[in-house]
């Protein structure tokens, strides 16, 4: 690996195209690395992955909005929607659009946490659809989503968004861009332009994550693959970008993030060394936000010694940083302490999100999130007990720069009314790679499998977890494969008068 500095030039300086961050993205999108055998198969994982997540969302509001919008773009020779039949294609940027937002709108697939926030499973979709746009094969499609990962968890690592309330969709159109360039095979000027325009079109306000939380969380990460596919369209016609886009004097650094004096360090690998960050990241077992994970686990097993909820005086979760000002009370978002709050709202609430998985002993991706559920009295009675603090212990876990060491956990301690406390602390959720439990191939298949029961017939995903585990062999317009078909009575429309 080599660390990039990165900051910011004034124009009459003239910085050379080879000393920025974005030629320098291009360069590793454009090299002949060799795959990871290892790389490779967490590849496979992350499809088994996001696949469950987004037939699991296939009737919910945001996907079947995205799905209708995508209907009205039918392509010949296009790529497939999640749920429809393979023989059914569409344009890709709106195959992107419609399997973007299904992966994304149960908040349940995989995350990267470090300087910022990411999940990384949102380079997929838009990468998958012009794969299958452009009939490649499976190992163009693995160096693609290899590529896309590795620029959006080196980026995470060294640039901060959230500190600046910027949605950290900003990484997300450059690393997109950039597994597209690879996919394509472009060279490395196309990709230089594709990352530059990709990032200039991505770049939003956290206030989509913040307050009353909409569905347009779910939304965003598929909008950025759009952007990102259409960026790369462009530069492939020879058009150009904003530039440079990072280092310039009117650019993201300067006026949006840390200004013109601020200085970064972005890691990224020699040109043809493997590409292996995919395997840093890690999936969630629970529908909520990564680092509720930990908690939600700690909740669990703190259940089996409480036997009666109502004798809690308060409940402290001694937390990151990160924890405590995003999900936590830190936030001072009084929506994380309403029973009548959206479901976007609740799974940024740690404090609802501990108070049910302690009541109950477990978490549920639908049954936790109910209106009935979050209004249950002995449930809000307790939810308002929760506060969290930020520890320096924990947020020096959270940015520990080993992947082994880094935590996303905290200590909880139950204050009882007769004066006595129950205290237990937890580093990693359960399914993490460090983890008590870490996911492995099987774990992803039960996942498949459970989210997608009732809603897809047992041949379809015998069907799917074996295509998808011979992804390596599949040829040259074959990956429409790897699209699910729901059942056809699962199939839900809405019927508003719309534009398009």
């Amino acid at each position: 690996m080599r660390n990039i500095k990165v900051r910011v030039y004034p124009s009459a300086s003239k910085l050379k195209k080879k000393q920025q961050l974005a030629w320098k993205i291009a360069e590793i999108a454009s090299d002949k690395s060799k795959l990871n055998e290892d790389a490779i198969d967490m590849v496979i994982n992350r499809i088994i992955d996001n696949a469950s997540v987004a037939i699991a969302s296939f009737n919910r509001k945001p996907v079947v909005s995205a799905r209708e919008m995508a209907l009205a773009h039918p392509r010949k020779n296009g790529a497939t929607l999640f749920g429809l039949s393979p023989k059914k294609k569409f344009d890709c940027e709106w195959a992107a659009w419609a399997n973007g937002t299904a992966v994304r709108e149960l908040d349940f697939h995989d995350t990267f946490l470090a300087a910022d926030y990411s999940h990384p499973g949102d380079n997929i979709p838009p990468i998958l659809a012009v794969a299958q746009q452009k009939k490649l094969s499976g190992r163009d499609l693995i160096r693609g989503i290899l590529t896309g990962y590795e620029v959006q968890v080196n980026l995470v690592k060294g640039i901060c968004l959230h500190e600046h309330k910027i949605d950290h969709i900003a990484h997300l159109g450059p690393s997109v861009a950039a597994g597209l360039g690879s996919l394509l095979k472009l060279n490395t000027e196309t990709i230089y332009q594709s990352v530059q325009q990709a990032l200039h079109t991505t770049v939003s306000t956290r206030q989509s994550r913040k307050g009353e939380i909409s569905s347009w969380k779910a939304f965003a990460p598929a909008h950025a693959g759009k952007l990102a596919i259409e960026a790369v369209d462009r530069c492939m016609r020879g058009e150009g970008a904003p530039s440079p886009i990072y280092e310039g004097e009117d650019s993201v650094i300067a006026y949006v993030l840390s200004g013109p004096k601020a200085k970064y360090i972005v890691p990224l690998p020699n040109i043809n060394e493997e590409k292996k960050a995919i395997l840093e990241t890690y999936t969630k077992e629970h529908s909520a936000e990564y680092q509720s994970q930990a908690l939600i686990d700690l909740a669990r097993r703190m259940n089996e010694s409480i036997d009666n909820i109502s004798k809690i005086k308060s409940v402290e979760i001694h937390t990151s940083h990160h924890t405590h000002y995003v999900i936590g009370t830190g936030a001072k978002d009084p929506q994380k302490m309403d029973p009548n709050a959206s479901r976007e709202t609740l799974d940024h609430s740690i404090m609802y999100i501990f108070a049910v998985a302690l009541e109950d002993g477990k978490w549920h991706h639908v049954n936790s999130y109910t209106p009935k559920r979050a209004n249950k009295k002995s449930t809000v009675q307790l939810w308002r007990k929760v506060k969290t603090f930020e520890n320096k212990k924990w947020t020096k876990k959270y940015h520990d720069p080993d992947p082994n060491k880094k935590c996303f956990g905290g200590r909880v301690v139950i204050k009882m009314k007769d004066g006595s406390k129950v205290e237990d602390e937890i580093s990693v959720a359960d399914a993490h790679p460090a983890g008590n439990r870490p996911f492995e191939r099987e774990n992803y298949i039960e996942k498949f499998q459970t989210l997608t029961n009732g809603i897809i017939l047992p041949k379809e995903s015998n069907r799917f977890i074996k295509v998808v585990q011979n992804l390596r062999k599949l040829k040259s317009g074959e990956l429409h494969k790897l699209n699910v078909e729901v059942r056809a009575k699962s199939l839900r429309t809405r019927s508003n008068k719309v534009i398009f």
